[in-house]
């Protein structure tokens, strides 16, 4: 049997009937059942009886988890969870697994994993307990000013598509930065699978070949970028093609040989140079000979009974899960029940509040002074929290940030990894939009991300024309746009106790909170979170938007409380381990398809 698909949770003595209320006739009858069940399972060998014995005994949760005793990866994507596996078996570290399904992604999820994007990585030592946080964030280039962002009518123009929204990319430094911290592997080795699927081809599955149809639009804005993803004879690439990158093979050889130098200093950065002066686009040689991948220190705080890990600025969805958390810990959420109105209510309220304080607060650490102490501190939180009208949703309108003492796309991806010893990874990167910028430097065979436009660029725009100060996420030489990505850890009693992150732009502080306080408050299963419906409280709009599955009654519950409610698409895409006792309990959030969890050992 292959032991890194067993997908059971192990039952401690009398757990597995724990608050049963059956009658003894009904449990001897049980009993008498499990054991016939069991019999033919005792003939096929110990292995495969003890794990089957597993699933029948995990009567608690409905959706059951991927279990394992050794390490244990969680990704949206099938064949990058098994490169991360496989570099676990190899005896790698929980960090060279993450490097290694990063670059399988840029192959095999090309919308959102990349080597052309950026984004954060929190690492896990379990020798030390102490706890990094890896910023590889996009910069933006020396050229990129305000002014050239504003067109001939003054509108905002060129921020989220084309050339100009190329930002400097921040990944193949950081998946170096993190690898140089704490991997074990050599580097080529982990570089070397993705390579191979590049060279080799992928056979699209019926979903990644959808997608590829649907971002021909995005791709068509640059004709290298739509001749990587189409047949030979330029027609959409099919479900069932095998799909050839041999452009990204060579990228990827340059960096398995020259290591991230080949991409900010060498014959990468070169063809980059060439191609943006050709196309018109503002990144240059210096800009990438200037970037630096930051290791940074954490956000921390309590949360009940845990501690909770999670992004320092430039990601502003750490501080945001903090200051959502901080102030639910003012209200008794287990009462209120998962899924309640009274739960989701004080939700919506909450994310009202911490969404105010971002649009006002958050900015690039290194450009803008950020009064993150005061904005995390318990009092003022707690007169935050006061603010919650328990029967009544406060207008968008009406809810201003606080005085202490952004759009993004949905279109990210995560994953999550947890090693034999304890050394933990989760980590969120993205192009921005689907397939970013949908620009590629011909024979590169990446795209680059459309990270200029997470800036506050019109909202600058009027702060100049008004002569007011310029936002805390204005666009400047250098400086990186603030992100909702947030990679996160809960520890318990000092120990880790689960590691989590989303994809999802704006909605991400919000799944990453409903994925906390399933675990935390309500005591679901991790599998279980991730097929629960979710929410998110929209500022723009000012419509709360909830998934398929939540009931009638409950919306109704919500509408005469003054919420506006809407329908929305899936909302994030949590992947999520858990550690539970001995076990390692992995749960892939089935609204990616393809999102899987495998585990070594039993």
């Amino acid at each position: 049997m292959d032991s890194r698909t067993v997908a059971t949770r192990r039952a401690g003595p009398g757990s597995a009937r724990k608050g049963s209320r059956l009658q003894p006739n009904v449990k001897r009858s049980c009993r008498i059942l499990a054991s016939m069940l069991l019999l033919p399972l005792l003939l096929l060998g110990p292995a495969t009886a003890f794990s089957q014995t597993q699933q029948l005994l995990n009567y608690r949760e409905i959706q059951k988890p991927v279990t394992g005793s050794g390490g244990m990866v969680v990704s949206q994507n099938e064949a990058a969870s098994r490169v991360g596996v496989e570099v676990l078996e190899q005896g790698g570290h929980a960090v060279d697994a993450a490097v290694a399904m990063a670059f399988a992604m840029a192959v095999t999820l090309p919308r959102a994993g990349n080597i052309g994007g950026d984004g954060f990585m929190l690492v896990h030592d379990a020798a030390t307990g102490r706890t990094s946080a890896v910023d590889f964030r996009s910069t933006a280039p020396e050229a990129a000013t305000l002014e050239r962002f504003i067109g001939s009518d003054g509108r905002i123009t060129g921020q989220s598509q084309g050339w100009l929204a190329a930002g400097v990319p921040g990944t193949p430094a950081g998946l170096e930065l993190a690898h140089r911290r704490f991997g074990r592997l050599p580097w080529a080795q982990l570089v070397e699978p993705a390579r191979r699927l590049a060279a080799d081809g992928i056979e699209l599955t019926r979903d990644e070949a959808f997608a590829l149809s649907w971002g021909r639009e995005r791709l068509g804005t640059s004709s290298a970028a739509l001749k990587a993803f189409s047949r030979a004879d330029g027609t959409p690439l099919q479900a069932g093609d095998r799909h050839l990158q041999p452009d990204l093979a060579w990228s990827l050889a340059q960096i398995q040989e020259h290591g991230a130098d080949a991409f900010y200093r060498g014959a990468i950065a070169e063809r980059i140079d060439a191609g943006m002066r050709r196309h018109g686009g503002l990144l240059r040689l210096q800009d990438l000979q200037a970037y630096r991948a930051l290791e940074r220190e954490p956000l921390r705080t309590r949360y009940r009974d845990a501690e909770v890990v999670a992004m320092p600025l430039a990601s502003a969805g750490g501080v945001g899960v903090m200051q959502m958390l901080r102030m639910l810990e003012h209200f008794d959420l287990a009462a209120m029940g998962p899924r309640s109105a009274d739960a989701l209510h004080h939700l919506a309220e909450v994310m009202k509040l911490a969404w105010r304080d971002r649009e006002r607060y958050a900015g690039d650490p290194g450009f803008h002074h950020v009064p993150l102490a005061a904005l995390l501190r318990a009092d003022y939180l707690q007169a935050r929290a006061r603010l919650v009208d328990p029967v009544r949703a406060a207008p968008v309108d009406a809810v201003r940030p606080g005085t202490p003492s952004l759009d993004e796309s949905p279109e990210t991806t995560h994953l999550s990894v947890v090693d034999r010893d304890g050394n933990a990874v989760s980590l969120t990167y993205t192009l921005g939009s689907d397939f970013g910028s949908g620009v590629m430097v011909e024979g590169t065979g990446f795209l680059f991300g459309n990270l200029i436009g997470n800036f506050s660029l019109a909202a600058q725009r009027d702060g100049q024309r008004q002569q007011r100060t310029l936002t805390s996420n204005a666009i400047a030489p250098g400086r990186r746009p603030v992100s909702s990505m947030t990679p996160t850890m809960v520890f318990r009693d000092g120990a880790l106790w689960f590691v989590t992150g989303s994809p999802g732009g704006n909605t991400i502080p919000g799944t990453v909170v409903q994925t906390i306080l399933d675990v935390v408050d309500f005591g679901l299963g991790v599998a279980e979170s991730a097929n629960a419906p979710r929410i998110h409280q929209d500022l723009r709009s000012g419509e709360l938007r909830m998934e398929r599955g939540i009931s009638p009654d409950t919306r109704a519950l919500l509408v005469a409380r003054g919420h506006t409610l809407a329908d929305s698409e899936t909302i994030g895409s949590s992947q999520t381990i858990l550690r539970n006792g001995a076990l390692l309990e992995g749960a892939p959030d089935p609204r990616r398809p393809g999102a899987t969890a495998l585990a070594t050992g039993p």
